[in-house]
């Protein structure tokens, strides 16, 4: 990694095995990672449209990330040098943006630490570690800048892989008091979440998105058909009735809504066995939804 001034830049080689010989390494993709720009705007909320088109939430019918990355710019938790873009040839092929938040602990003091998202991966280059680059190379920076953690609300099986856990472990819960597997937590040096426990409180940025407000922003963008969701039904229909029977008591409508929920917590319902997971595993596959 090189500093500079106010800005941070660093290379990035992608090693991977060649198919002809497994024991040679060749380099297969360059990424530069460095802080966004004013002229990328345009072209990071493309790429972050095209990278969440497909991801469900609940009451939702257009994509609003995007809206979402164009806010954060504008407000005063944005960290500059955490909004990066990850390039290969000159293209943006990744973006990650980070703002200020903090866990407010029993007594009232506040801890300031980081949240970030979205993450957004162009398709065509997702499935290539890309994101676990970025997100890596952010974390190295956010540590330089002397921040103590990140926490965020976020896929419940990914991002373990890059070191994350439960927040719950830190004894740290959302404003509301609860504690799932998708909020997790990452300390950025050993034990800068020791004596720390509290609520965690983000940017209200991040709950004032309205789906008549991103259909407007999403209409200065070319058009995509709405994103269709999958019933849950495709899966129930293939499960025995104690799996089915676990299935239904989580309330899902669409087959979409496994991504909020990790391996852990479906693994642990009564009626979800090995063959049980295989089946769900693989309807979610088939569907092109990515879980565990």
């Amino acid at each position: 990694m090189i500093y500079l001034g106010s800005n941070f830049y660093s290379k990035n080689l992608y090693p991977t095995k060649n198919m002809d010989s497994p024991h040679k390494q060749e380099v297969i993709m360059e990424i530069h990672f460095r802080q966004e720009s004013p002229g990328d705007y345009r072209a990071v909320e493309e790429l972050t449209r095209d990278a969440f088109w497909k991801f469900w939430e609940d009451d939702r019918t257009v994509c609003d990330e995007h809206l979402l990355v164009h806010k954060l710019r504008t407000v005063s938790a944005l960290v500059p040098e955490l909004n990066l873009v990850a390039e290969h040839n000159g293209q943006i092929v990744g973006h990650i943006i980070y703002t200020t938040s903090k866990v407010v602990d029993a007594t009232g003091n506040e801890h300031e630490v980081l949240t970030f998202g979205p993450v957004s991966v162009l398709p065509a280059f997702q499935n290539q570690r890309l994101g676990r680059r970025l997100i890596a190379h952010s974390l190295d920076v956010a540590k330089l800048l002397g921040y103590r953690a990140v926490v965020i609300y976020g896929h419940p099986n990914y991002y373990p892989r890059v070191g994350f856990r439960p927040a719950a472990d830190f004894g740290i819960t959302t404003k509301d008091g609860h504690a799932f597997d998708a909020f997790m937590a990452y300390p950025l040096y050993e034990g800068a979440l020791s004596g720390i426990s509290g609520k965690h409180i983000y940017d209200p940025v991040y709950e004032s998105l309205t789906q008549e407000e991103a259909l407007e922003f999403d209409n200065q963008f070319p058009h995509k058909e709405p994103y269709k969701t999958t019933p849950i039904s495709v899966l129930l229909d293939q499960l025995s009735s104690g799996a089915r029977k676990a299935v239904v008591s989580l309330d899902f409508p669409v087959l979409e809504m496994f991504t909020s929920r990790s391996l852990r917590e479906i693994s642990s319902l009564k009626g979800i066995d090995n063959k049980a997971l295989e089946i769900i595993r693989a309807t979610l596959k088939e569907h092109d939804i990515r879980w565990a």
